[in-house]
């Protein structure tokens, strides 16, 4: 997976974007760019004391401005022709990747749908500290107020999304973000990045309130068999984007990000999210962890149109390339929705071995075998499992939660974490 660490200022700097192009370090380390008095390292009696009027001014080649222009810049540009090129955008430059456009320039939208759905989803803003947590802590201390199965999905819920999230979050900052060259598809992914930031805190927050194992918790993904295999999926799709150095551009290349945005949005955002959330939400419905199942309930909201926004990215690549969708990336696309759905399916009936929350394993496999038909449908590939349907069709009426009903309903002024409240 992408970290800070290794995504270097060496690696992205030295991507050229054009003939008169050097790496950002040299230049921010030049002494024609910061002067001599940035060379602080040197020894007092070999500082430079040539009369500040001898020294050379800066250069007034538009080196920088290449680089913030990035991938937007056309490849024929040269360093003495740049300053000519003050094209104005038009939408038929508009490319979902390898565009050359300038990608500063958000207007004229060609992709509407991507505008819309960052508007919806800034009107669904919410926080996690605004759901009341009280109702569950009392609930979860209390001796009698929850089985052992009961607890051990909420467990695992929140340790495979508490890190899940983070993983989602990393892909899109690191990779993703730098790979669409859409600025209106731009804009709803910085609005998704925070929103993923949003989820893992309301896990993080639910985790404190009520007061469990931190490590035990946010380690599940490395401990936890059925956690760890998901996670370990997810991973091995970003192998390629964790590079720095990676860029699109080459059919290889090309698949290769089709193949990552596949792996993240059907599969782990479009199945691996759905045992868990089905099974706080059905607990909520029985007026158990009413907290927390609302906290789901809005996150579920958020992953939905994740889903959605993510399944049109990968359609109109295929529309603009359709070299990508051979025959190869076909069967690819099939085998990952496939082993996700194995994966989930394995994880739901290590969750809960015996019937729980109105549900079972054999009502999960079918709803998941549900799910992933759906997913293949929604990327024009043929249905594999015959004859299932939604044994959950509850599910579908919690997507369309209304945010203003709710938080009005629900929604505290003070509250407390689960730390901070006292139990004696």
């Amino acid at each position: 997976m992408l970290s800070w660490d290794e995504y270097s200022d060496e690696g992205v700097a030295n991507q050229e974007v054009g003939p008169s192009a050097i790496p950002l370090a040299e230049q921010l380390d030049s002494p024609e760019i910061m002067g001599p008095a940035h060379q602080v390292d040197q020894p007092a009696e070999v500082l430079d004391t040539t009369p500040r009027a001898q020294i050379k001014p800066p250069s007034t080649e538009p080196r920088l401005d290449d680089l913030v222009r990035g991938n937007a810049l056309k490849a024929d540009v040269t360093a003495t022709d740049h300053h000519e090129n003050t094209e104005r955008v038009t939408v038929d430059q508009k490319r979902m990747i390898n565009c050359r456009a300038d990608l500063n320039q958000l207007v004229p939208f060609k992709y509407d749908w991507a505008w819309q759905k960052y508007l919806d989803g800034c009107a669904n803003h919410w926080m996690p500290q605004e759901v009341n947590m009280t109702a569950d802590v009392a609930l979860w201390k209390s001796e009698d107020g929850l089985s052992d199965d009961e607890r051990v999905v909420v467990k695992r819920s929140l340790g495979f999304f508490s890190t899940a999230d983070s993983l989602v979050a990393n892909n899109l900052v690191l990779a993703i973000y730098r790979l669409i060259t859409n600025p209106e598809c731009r804009q709803y992914l910085l609005r998704q990045a925070f929103e993923e930031a949003i989820h893992t805190h309301a896990y993080q927050y639910c985790i404190e309130s009520l007061g469990m194992d931190e490590g035990e918790i946010f380690n599940m993904y490395h401990e936890v068999p059925s956690v760890a295999r998901k996670a370990s999926w997810a991973l091995k799709y970003t192998k390629e984007l964790s590079d720095p150095q990676f860029t699109t551009g080459t059919h290889e290349d090309n698949q290769s990000l089709l193949k990552n945005l596949i792996a993240y949005y059907c599969v782990l955002e479009g199945i691996f999210f759905y045992c868990g959330f089905s099974q706080i939400l059905s607990m909520g419905r029985r007026n158990k962890m009413t907290g927390t199942s609302e906290q789901f309930q809005y996150i579920l909201r958020d992953e939905s149109m994740h889903v959605n926004f993510g399944i049109d990215v990968i359609n109109q690549i295929k529309l603009e390339n359709p070299q990508l969708w051979d025959s190869s990336m076909q069967e690819l696309a099939a085998q990952m929705i496939l082993e996700g759905t194995e994966l989930e399916t394995q994880y739901a009936l290590d969750t809960m071995p015996r019937g729980i929350l109105g549900m079972n394993g054999n009502m999960m496999a079918e709803y998941l075998q549900f799910i992933a038909n759906r997913r293949l449908a929604q990327i024009g590939l043929p249905e594999r499992f015959q004859a299932v349907k939604n044994p959950f069709p509850w599910m579908s009426e919690i997507m369309d939660l209304k945010k203003e009903k709710n938080f009005f309903e629900t929604r505290v002024t003070e509250y407390q974490t689960g730390g901070a409240l006292s139990w004696d």
